[in-house]
């Protein structure tokens, strides 16, 4: 409320007060690197502005060295200085450069390529500098998507600060049921899932077959309610205040192919990376063999981007490479579907290829979860081993077999795999309908019994361990 009672010329103050008190929380002399951060893009875009010729791609490159050496410094050097050690001591070189006691800030990669894409967007032409160091400060540092997203663009988000917002009640409710919607997906789903997808994934090695394929699919949803639960808290906390963020997820388990996908998928960071490295390689005007060069680059850097570690860096190589793979197989594809009539069956065609879809996402969720390469390679190997059913079976039918075993009681197993099929048929209503408008067109009763009946959910179902957002370590 205090955001509606202040004047309008102090908003934007209590905002980016808020912001740093967010930011505060976690380690306060960090917030020193995000003000450094918010410093050198703010002169560097109004140089950008001022300056022909030359002199302008002189301020940029200025800006993307500042920018990426503190992502560097904090996220990246401890990674490549111990890869290099480790090539040093197999080559008998004499290398004595120790790694950096230092703690990744939260959420430094989204607010580093915030901050890049309104240099880009300047040096572009298609963004006037912002001359009001303060609003730019808090496009930075927006505290509701400060840590993990969506990725604005300061098109879109920076006239928001300009514009009086003044209490609106259907805005508002708008905002808070999505904030209940998005705390529903992350204590009562993710962090449920996340039990028995971290007592498996914790100790690869005494598990096989059905209990990996369960732990991994888990974690395909895991991680998806609580990144998406989050996206849901952020955008429904800046709607209650009166400021609309992008939209970065929409049914992602229901494509149709890996391009799909990731046209649905964390959709800010995929167009991001579409308009400021794709296109600038050249995108689709240059020839296939540089399309798929391209193609492989962008996704080893997003690799990268979500983790210094190689596990993330297999991840990336293994959805480029399905992307690749996609396209060099389209026409034989679509030939085969013709030649076994699959075409003419269209509604059974479409469920295969999500279910293709989604078990080669799951299969590379595997190098995104797992802690080493290690154990990576363990799952990969021994998820579709099947010798130890029989013990399986026989320990499932103990009283506490399956909680000794997974985590979680068959009750609770069971209940996961119902939350799952209820979420996977709120995304298909939400896209075909709109969820909340699907919602808005019931009865009174039945429509506040829904209100309640999440209410109660989160709740008395709710799992309330400290257990923070998966994306808040990138």
């Amino acid at each position: 409320m205090a955001h509606f009672v202040l004047p309008f010329r102090y908003r934007w103050l209590f905002l980016l007060l808020a912001s740093c008190y967010f930011y505060l929380a976690f380690i306060p002399v960090y917030i020193l690197v995000l003000f450094a951060l918010i410093l050198v893009d703010y002169f560097m875009a109004i140089g950008i502005e001022q300056s022909i010729g030359h002199q302008r791609k002189i301020f940029l490159v200025i800006s993307i060295l500042s920018t990426c050496t503190i992502l560097f410094v904090f996220k990246y050097f401890n990674f490549f200085n111990a890869n290099f050690t480790a090539l040093a001591q197999a080559l008998h070189w004499n290398y004595s450069i120790k790694n950096l006691s230092l703690i990744l800030p939260i959420g430094l990669s989204f607010h580093t390529f915030q901050s890049l894409s309104y240099v880009f967007e300047v040096y572009q032409g298609r963004q006037k500098a912002e001359r009001h160091l303060g609003i730019y400060a808090l496009y930075v540092m927006f505290f509701p998507q400060l840590v993990a997203g969506p990725i604005e663009r300061p098109q879109h988000l920076l006239p928001q600060f300009y514009k009086n917002h003044r209490f609106n009640y259907e805005r508002v409710t708008e905002g808070l049921k999505l904030i209940c919607w998005g705390l529903f997906k992350k204590v009562v789903i993710a962090d449920r899932l996340a039990v028995c997808v971290n007592t498996i994934y914790n100790n690869p090695t005494s598990y096989s077959g059905p209990c990996l394929i369960l732990a991994t699919v888990f974690f395909a949803f895991q991680i998806y309610c609580d990144f998406s639960g989050y996206t849901d808290i952020a955008i429904g906390s800046a709607r209650v205040m009166g400021f609309e963020l992008i939209q970065n997820f929409n049914n992602p388990y229901s494509a149709v192919s890996i391009r799909d996908f990731w046209h649905r998928w964390h959709m800010s960071l995929t167009t991001w990376f579409r308009d400021y490295l794709y296109f600038p390689l050249g995108g689709n005007r240059v020839s296939n063999q540089k399309i798929y060069f391209n193609i492989m680059l962008v996704f080893i850097i997003s690799g990268l981007w979500h983790g210094a570690n190689w596990t993330f860096l297999i991840w990336g190589v293994l959805n480029g490479f399905y992307l690749l793979f996609s396209l060099w197989t389209a026409p034989m594809r679509e030939k085969w579907a013709q030649m076994t009539g699959l075409s003419n069956h269209p509604g059974f065609y479409h469920v295969l290829k999500v279910c293709i879809t989604f078990s080669l996402i799951c299969f590379s969720w595997v190098f995104f979860r797992a802690r080493n390469i290690h154990d990576a390679i363990y799952i990969v190997r021994h998820m579709f081993d099947f010798s130890h059913l029989p013990e399986l079976i026989q320990m499932m039918r103990v009283k506490a077999g399956a909680e000794w075993l997974l985590g979680l009681s068959k009750a609770q197993i069971f209940l996961s795999g119902l939350l799952i099929l209820f979420l996977l048929w709120a995304d298909r209503i939400q896209e075909k309908y709109g969820f909340f408008k699907a919602i808005a067109a019931l009865s009174y009763l039945k429509r506040w019994g829904l209100y309640y009946l999440c209410m109660f959910t989160i709740i008395f179902l709710g799992r309330f361990e400290q257990s923070p957002f998966i994306y808040f370590q990138f």
